[in-house]
């Protein structure tokens, strides 16, 4: 099987990962619950993996790598722990439904939101649209720093230096670009940054991570133990045990480190040009038939990340991944949880077909997509 769907998950997992997970199941203590050697040899692999996680993104404090279920509950985590009644956040338009349909559910509370138009390949316009969003009830602005659905790349940068000017919080969604693009704490730029273990870190399912960088830390989804201060009824006000209640899901972190580690020795340049090759040959294959619709210029590593979609002419994209299957090739078809991105470009009613990379495709596997899809 051609496997073309990294977006939703990295596949196969690199060796060293799936390594570790093993050596975490046969080490199957619980972490930071008791004082025999095998508890407290996981939990020194815990906090290993939380340093990291840090030094991934450049951050000197790993007590503030908080791990999660995935990326949607670290978004959870910061809208629902962060936002008041009477609160209105900006977002772009493109964003997933772990924003969406939070904010959704948040305004029956009181909290309001507006969505910035996103102008591909023009930053300016895009940075204005958000300033636009803004009002005077405004506490935050949460931005993808790439769709899941057409690749675009968005000014995160400029955009959270947006909201430092306006005295606003500004909330990073990385499930897109964690392990493509460099990501940089150390300027300050970000104050909560959401991420997925399982994409392109090459990490577990099940595996995520928020890393807060501002004394603003969120009110906790799930109270429970830590492990810590255990006499108390009271939820420990530090940081990582304030959100991270309940036994951890051990092994995954474990992948997730070496997933980690994978990618820190390729490197995200080299990862991120392998995977630029591939796409942009599938791109100009696709381009070439007049039967397939694209809906976004060539892809290029300043405004987008290395995912494509199109559909074929007069066909279902649902169908058409089907027909992909049948001839061993995975993709991804239909509205990937985000609508808002596919309203953006019209295709909120046939969705599209999603192909995205990873470090382990070839050109030649982008060869036979292109006559996959010549066939169909």
């Amino acid at each position: 099987m051609i496997y073309f769907d990294n977006s939703a998950t990295t596949s196969p997992k690199p060796i060293a990962v799936r390594n570790a997970v093993a050596l975490a199941m046969r080490l199957a203590a619980n972490p930071g619950r008791s004082g025999h050697s095998l508890s407290l040899a996981a939990s020194e692999k815990i906090y290993k993996a939380r340093e990291n996680i840090a030094s991934f993104l450049n951050c000197d404090k790993p007590e503030n790598v908080v791990f999660t279920l995935n990326c949607t509950t670290a978004l959870n985590t910061v809208l629902s722990g962060v936002l008041n009644s009477g609160d209105h956040v900006v977002v772009s338009e493109l964003e997933h439904n772990s924003v969406m349909r939070v904010l959704e559910y948040l305004g029956d509370k009181g909290i309001s939101y507006t969505a910035a138009k996103v102008y591909p390949c023009e930053d300016d316009r895009t940075v204005d649209s958000f300033r636009r969003a803004i009002n005077k009830k405004t506490r935050m602005i949460v931005c993808t720093h790439a769709s899941n659905v057409w690749g675009i790349r968005l000014p995160v940068e400029r955009i959270s230096a947006l909201a430092h000017e306006y005295g606003l919080l500004f909330t990073l969604d990385c499930a897109q670009s964690a392990g493509v693009i460099p990501i940089d704490v150390s300027n300050n730029s970000y104050d909560y940054i959401c991420g997925a273990g399982h994409k392109g870190l090459y990490g577990p399912m099940g595996t995520g991570f928020l890393l807060i960088c501002t004394d603003v830390i969120p009110r906790p989804l799930t109270l429970g133990g830590t492990g810590s201060g255990s006499a108390s009824f009271v939820q420990p006000p530090e940081l990582p045990d304030r959100l991270e209640s309940g036994t951890q899901n051990f092994s995954g972190i474990c992948g997730l480190s070496a997933g980690i580690d994978y990618v820190k020795k390729l490197t995200v340049e080299k990862i991120s040009r392998h995977e630029f090759g591939i796409i942009r040959r599938i791109y100009r294959g696709l381009s070439e038939n007049p039967e397939v619709e694209l809906y976004m210029p060539v892809p290029t590593p300043e405004f987008f990340v290395p995912v494509l979609s199109f559909n074929i002419r007069g066909r279902e994209s649902e169908v058409v991944a089907e027909q992909l299957n049948k001839r061993n090739i995975a993709v991804r078809a239909g509205l990937h949880c985000s609508p808002a991105a596919h309203r953006a470009a019209g295709t909120e009613n046939t969705g599209a077909v999603r192909v995205s990379p990873s470090v382990f495709n070839t050109m030649n596997d982008a060869d036979r997509l292109i006559w996959a899809v010549k066939n169909i």
